[in-house]
């Protein structure tokens, strides 16, 4: 290693452990032991920009180690993207652009939001099978448009995270050769040495995913990690998983090795200790010497020339590839609303009972024409979540041009690759599973819910209607917790015109998840279901007068009920109201005026009807109001025994409203 390499290198220690130090709070260790690796990584091998960290054909890298934040942010200042000296100061302090863990879309050239281990794994997979399909999609001969890396540095805890071994077995299969894994195995986590919970040969688990394994015994050696990047980008069948081996809080003398290095500032007389054993020349906090800027200057460059070189490499292609520019241009830009809005095709259905399910699958096929960078699959059930785009064909190890994607029984490496195909950009995912198991992927909706991005999740089975299959496959609380979550729009159709309803908000959302909740069982087609259903809430049938004695409120396959109760209390001569809510969310985002005439407040006597937990719907109900809902896990039987068994009869929603009226 040259003096100035090794300056430059220490550089990446010295700021992140005086930027810890000054917070007084964070994670010395990661930076400290991994900056050899990050520094020969980002100066000699990935291709990046920082004069445009969105350059499109630049190298990906997610630190999926987040809580070793300030390596990134250190790399990120040395390299010129624009982080200050004082941005570095300002470390996990309020409304910094240096937060603990590093936030997608909050700091400049930080791919992806990382603080659960593992989570970037799954999220860097899914940004290589996007790397895959447009290459697939768009290279010509000689013109090689889509054609960078993905790389993820992350640490024994995010290979004890199973959503890592259910990531790399799919890359494995998929032969993902674009990505590459760096491993800062150090042997330590929070409460020792990882031998009292992690014994196992990773590197022969890796083998077995599929991936080519290398192995760099010194962590400080630049050159031998320079090779093991060179030996895993030389190889095009596999994805390559590199393991450098290293000491946790390297340079400290009083924490090298120790558990005590992970989570908590050096101290000031430790800090000073690393200044005196990395050789570093100055004593001052934040001091960098302006050689080191130089040399990471000069780096740069490299990064600059390369985008120059691809832009006119692109022109070319344009040029000569003018249909090909024009689909490019198609993938990468948002669906028109208005068009979609007004486009009868899309919004035309048959007027006979069918399940949400199957009205979602044919919303999907119509999508597929209009949105061509729609892209995405299933966690093995597409037959029975009808997720499946006809005469597309599948994205394999054969053939990255296919858009079907066969995720295998992974529901939570499912929604973290989805992520990342959403992040990489050209790609419009969705992915689906039942809405039970939507449980297993909660952690990751909440990263997409963070990161403001417009993942679609198609949840089917979606009720007590399951049936036979019983309590374990009937979701009673998972509507409750999805609509707990912020920034997350959960939509449950009622009929064809809602469930086309749910798919334009999914299609047309820009920095919003979309989870499209959706029966099995066949449903009716509604007189006056209308795309009033995009504004979450509305009067799907009217009462006869403007005060009606009773508002019923009610969403999915429920919605039914509820408007046959109508009819029979109008029998009895009492007049209400039906209002349809396929989403809280959204309705809540409506105006009062909206709302106060979807809901007016001189309306107490309120019944909400719905398959599920009542959690959520005292807003809506109030203290006068009841709720026609779940409160145990269901059970196993046909779904219209459960539906009579549970209460969710028009009789029993019929006699409910009686008693509010009455209060």
């Amino acid at each position: 290693m040259s003096d100035i390499e090794n300056l430059s290198v220490n550089a990446i220690r010295i700021l992140a452990a005086d930027a810890i130090q000054k917070a007084n709070s964070g994670h010395p260790g990661l930076p400290l032991d991994a900056a050899p690796m990050a520094y020969e990584l980002w100066a000699h091998h990935m291709k990046h920009n920082a004069k445009n960290p969105k350059w499109s054909n630049r190298d990906r890298f997610i630190l999926s180690g987040g809580h070793g934040s300030m390596l990134l942010y250190s790399l990120l200042h040395l390299f010129g993207y624009g982080l200050t000296i004082d941005d570095l100061k300002n470390f996990r302090q309020l409304d910094s652009l240096t937060p603990g863990h590093p936030e997608y879309g909050h700091t400049v050239g930080v791919e992806a939001t990382t603080g659960p281990l593992g989570a970037g794994m799954g999220m860097a997979v899914g940004m290589a099978m996007a790397e895959a399909h447009l290459a697939a999609t768009f290279n010509k001969p000689g013109f090689d448009v889509v054609d960078h890396y993905t790389f993820a540095l992350g640490g024994d805890g995010c290979m004890m995270e199973g959503i890592s071994s259910e990531a790399f077995s799919l890359a494995g299969t998929l032969k993902l050769n674009k990505l590459i894994v760096l491993y800062d195995s150090n042997s330590i986590s929070i409460e020792g040495s990882t031998d009292i919970a992690f014994s196992e040969d990773v590197a022969a688990r890796m083998r077995a995913f599929g991936f080519q394994t290398l192995t760099v015994e010194d962590g400080n050696d630049l050159a031998a990690i320079g090779a093991a990047i060179e030996a895993a980008k030389a190889n095009k069948e596999h994805p390559s998983f590199i393991t450098v081996k290293t000491q946790i809080g390297y340079g400290c003398p009083a924490k090298q090795g120790k558990a005590s290095a992970h989570g908590e500032p050096l101290g000031v007389e430790n800090v000073a200790a690393l200044r005196e054993t990395l050789g570093w020349p100055s004593k001052e906090a934040f001091a960098v010497p302006d050689e080191v800027y130089k040399n990471y200057e000069t780096l740069s460059k490299a990064g600059a020339d390369a985008e120059e070189k691809w832009n006119k490499l692109f022109d070319e292609y344009a040029k000569k590839f003018p249909d090909m520019k024009k689909l490019w241009d198609e993938y990468h830009a948002p669906v028109d609303k208005e068009k979609l809005l007004n486009n009868k095709a899309y919004w035309a259905y048959e007027d006979k009972p069918q399940a949400t399910r199957s009205l979602s699958g044919t919303m999907i096929n119509r999508l597929k024409d209009i949105m061509p960078q729609l892209f995405g699959g299933s966690a093995d059930l597409a037959p029975s979540n009808k997720t499946e785009m006809k005469g597309e064909g599948d994205f394999s190890s054969k053939d990255y041009k296919g858009r079907n994607i066969h995720f295998g029984v992974r529901e939570l490496a499912m929604a973290a690759i989805s992520n990342g195909l959403a992040l990489h950009g050209g790609v419009r995912p969705y992915v689906a599973t039942f809405f039970v198991f939507s449980d297993y992927m909660k952690p990751m909706i909440r990263i997409a819910a963070l990161m403001g991005l417009p993942t679609t999740y198609v949840l089917t089975h979606d009720s007590i209607g399951v049936g036979e299959d019983g309590p374990t496959h009937e979701p009673i609380e998972q509507l409750a917790m999805l609509r707990a979550m912020p920034n997350v729009n959960v939509f449950r159709p009622a009929d064809a015109t809602e469930t086309a309803a749910g798919w334009y908000v999914a299609a047309t959302s820009e920095k919003t998840p979309t989870a499209l909740v959706l029966s099995r069982q066949n449903l009716p087609q509604l007189a006056g279901s209308s795309k009033e259903a995009l504004r979450g809430g509305y009067v799907i049938s009217p009462s006869k007068s403007e005060t009606p004695a009773a508002i019923i409120i009610a969403s999915g396959s429920e919605v039914a009920f509820a408007v046959d109760a109508q009819k029979a209390l109008a029998d009895e001569g009492i007049d209400v109201r039906v209002v349809s809510m396929p989403s809280m969310d959204i309705f809540e985002a409506q105006d009062d005026a909206y709302k106060e005439s979807v809901l007016p407040k001189s309306i107490r006597a309120r019944v909400a009807v719905e398959a599920a937990a009542d959690f959520g719907w005292g807003k809506y109900v109030g203290l006068d109001g009841a709720t026609v809902t779940m409160h145990s896990f269901g059970a196993s039987a046909p779904g219209s025994v459960l539906f009579n068994k549970f209460g969710f009869t028009v009789d029993n929603v019929v006699k409910t409203v009686k008693s509010v009226i009455k209060k």
